[in-house]
C-alpha cells in the first residue's frame, strides 16, 4: 500500500493511516515524531516507545514523515501495520524543517498531555510515565525531566539545571539557566496550553525549537522538573542525518537574530527580557560563533565580523548592556574585545583558550581570576566565578579528611561535596560542605560511608547554586596578589615549598 500513496493524499496535501485510532479518548498522552530520511535509528526510537513502562496501550503515538526518500516511510508504514494507536501521517511535499510536522501533530493529538521525539533519538523506558505522573501530580502546564547526551565515550547529562532537582510548581524565572536548553527533550506540556495560546513551531530551518519553547515558558506560571532520565539525544559519531548538522553557523545566526527579534518585540518585563537574551547573545552569538574551531580556522573571519555586528544592531535600543547578565567572564572579555575592534587580541585569546587545559589562576582580593599571556591587555586576568584550591586530604582513624579553600563571590552558595559515577553519572553521592568565614571547607567523611560507594571512578568536584559544579584543583603554584606560592618535588622526592615575587 505505500507504493499507492501518491493517490491518497488529501487537500491538505497528506496522508493519514490510522487516522481514527482505536480508543482514542482513552490514551493519556500523545507522543509527536517528525521524520525525515531517519532510516538508520528509526526503528530503534520507535521501539523505545512501545517499550515504555506507562504502557503502550495508553500512548497516542504520531509520527509524521516529511517526505522521506530512503527507508523511513516503509519502516513506518510497517508499524502503523501492526500497531493501531500509532497515526502515521506522510506529507506530499517535504517542508525542510521540523516545525510543520511537529505542528501538525499538535493538531491531530486527542489527548491532553503531548511530548516530542526527535527520530534519531529514543525515550528511556520509565520516561513518559515519569514526565506523566508529574504532570499529574503538579497540575502544571509543562513539567521536564532529564536528558542524556549519548556519544561515542558515553552519556552526559544535558541541561543540568532542568533536572538537577526535583522541583515543584515553581516559576520558570526562578531557575537562572532554563532558556540555556530549549530544545524538545524529555519535557511534556499541555496540550489545551498549545492551543488556548496559538503556541507553534515557527518555520525556521534552525531555532524552531528555541522559539517555541521561549514561548511555552513565558505562558506557563509553574513548572516542575525530575531528575529521573527521562530521554536519549543520539549525538553518537554514526548520526549524521540531524538537520542542525547540516546547517552553516552563518545559517544559525540569521535565524537566531530572528528570534532575538520576536522575543524583543513581545515587550517582556526587563528582567525576563534579560534572561531570554542573554540566552540568545551569550551562547548562540558568541559561543557558538566565535568560540569554536570552525572560526579559528575560518580564512574569512570578517564575515564572522560582520554577522556579529548584524547581532549588535539588535541591542542598539535596550536600556541595558547585554554583557551585564553573561554567565561566564570569557565570553564579555571576547565581547569586549570585539567592541574595541582588537580583533587579532580576540582570535588569539579564543586560541589559546582551546589550546591550554590547565589554566593558571591569580587571587586578587579575594577574588579568583585565570591569568593569560596577554600581559597588559583587557585579557589578562579573566575572571572565573568560584575557585577550588586542595589544601590537604588524608584518611585517619576511621574518617577522610579533606580541607579545601574556595574563592570566589558566590561561596555562599557551596552546598556539597559530590562523588559521581564516571561511567554512570546519574549515578552520585552528596556530603553537605561548608565554608568558614575565612573560606575553609573542610569535611569528614566515615571510610564506613566511602567503602558503600560501588568498585568504579568517582569524578569529585564541589557543587553549588542547585547545579553548578567547580573541580577542586591541585596546582604546584599559585598567584596571590603579587606573591607566588609553588610546591615542587626535591632531588629526594621529597616535597618543597618556596615563596617567591611574582
Amino acid at each position: 500500500m505505500i507504493e499507492q500513496l501518491d493517490t491518497l493524499y488529501n487537500e491538505e496535501g497528506y496522508y493519514i493511516k490510522n487516522r481514527g485510532g482505536f480508543f482514542a479518548g482513552k490514551k493519556l498522552v500523545t507522543v509527536i515524531t517528525p521524520v525525515y530520511n531517519a532510516e538508520p535509528f528509526l526503528e530503534k526510537t520507535i521501539e523505545s516507545v512501545i517499550n515504555q513502562s506507562i504502557g503502550f496501550k495508553n500512548i497516542e503515538f504520531i509520527i509524521v514523515d516529511d517526505h522521506s526518500t530512503d527507508g523511513s516511510r516503509q519502516i513506518i508504514w510497517d508499524y502503523a501495520a501492526k500497531y493501531p494507536n500509532i497515526k502515521a501521517v506522510f506529507l506530499k511535499k517535504n517542508t525542510g524543517s521540523p516545525a510543520a510536522p511537529r505542528n501538525l501533530g499538535i493538531e491531530l493529538a486527542k489527548t491532553d498531555w503531548v511530548t516530542f521525539l526527535d527520530a534519531d533519538d529514543w525515550l528511556h523506558e520509565e520516561g513518559v510515565k515519569a514526565l506523566y505522573d508529574l504532570a499529574k501530580e503538579t497540575g502544571d502546564n509543562y513539567v521536564a525531566g532529564r536528558t542524556m547526551k549519548a556519544e561515542s565515550g558515553g552519556f552526559k547529562i544535558v541541561g543540568e539545571h532542568q533536572s538537577a532537582i526535583e522541583r515543584r510548581s515553581v516559576s520558570p524565572f526562578t531557575i537562572k539557566h532554563i532558556f540555556q536548553h530549549l530544545g524538545p527533550t524529555a519535557r511534556m506540556m499541555k496540550r489545551k496550553l498549545l492551543l488556548d495560546k496559538n503556541i507553534r513551531f515557527p518555520h525556521l530551518k534552525f531555532a524552531e525549537d528555541k522559539q517555541f519553547f521561549i514561548d511555552v515558558l513565558i505562558n506557563c506560571p509553574t513548572i516542575s522538573t525530575t531528575k529521573k532520565v527521562a530521554y536519549y539525544a543520539n549525538r553518537l559519531d554514526e548520526n549524521e542525518s540531524s538537520l542542525t548538522s547540516k546547517t552553516t553557523v552563518m545559517e544559525k545566526t540569521d535565524t537566531n537574530i530572528q528570534v532575538i527579534k520576536y522575543v524583543k518585540q513581545k515587550k517582556l518585563p526587563e528582567e525576563q527580557e534579560k534572561m531570554i537574551l542573554n540566552r540568545l547573545y551569550e551562547f548562540d552569538c558568541i559561543t557558538r560563533l566565535f568560540d569554536r574551531q570552525h572560526f579559528l580556522k575560518s580564512e574569512t573571519k570578517e564575515d564572522y565580523f560582520d554577522k556579529f555586528r548584524e547581532v549588535l544592531a539588535t541591542a542598539s535600543d535596550l536600556d541595558y548592556e547585554i554583557s551585564d547578565n553573561f554567565f561566564h567572564p570569557f565570553n564579555r572579555t571576547v565581547y569586549r574585545l570585539f567592541l574595541q575592534e582588537d580583533y587579532q587580541q580576540m582570535i588569539d585569546l579564543i586560541r589559546w583558550n582551546k589550546k591550554t587545559k590547565q589554566k593558571q589562576h591569580i587571587i586578587k582580593d579575594g577574588l579568583p581570576y585565570i591569568t593569560t599571556p596577554f600581559e597588559g591587555t583587557l585579557a589578562e586576568n579573566i575572571r572565573v566565578p568560584l575557585l577550588a584550591i586542595y589544601q590537604s586530604g588524608y584518611f585517619e582513624g576511621d574518617s577522610y579528611h579533606l580541607t579545601v579553600q574556595i574563592f570566589g563571590e558566590e561561596i555562599d552558595k557551596v552546598e556539597e561535596l559530590v562523588f559521581r559515577n564516571r561511567q554512570d553519572v546519574n549515578e552520585e553521592y552528596a556530603f553537605t560542605l561548608q565554608p568558614d568565614e575565612s573560606r575553609i571547607a573542610s569535611i569528614s567523611i566515615e571510610v564506613a560511608e566511602l567503602d558503600k560507594l560501588p568498585t568504579k571512578s568517582f569524578e569529585v568536584f564541589i557543587r553549588y547554586d542547585v547545579y553548578r559544579k567547580i573541580n577542586i584543583l591541585r596546582p604546584e603554584q599559585l598567584q596571590i596578589d603579587k606573591r607566588l606560592l609553588n610546591f615542587y618535588t626535591t632531588l629526594n622526592s621529597n616535597l618543597g615549598f618556596k615563596i617567591t615575587k611574582a
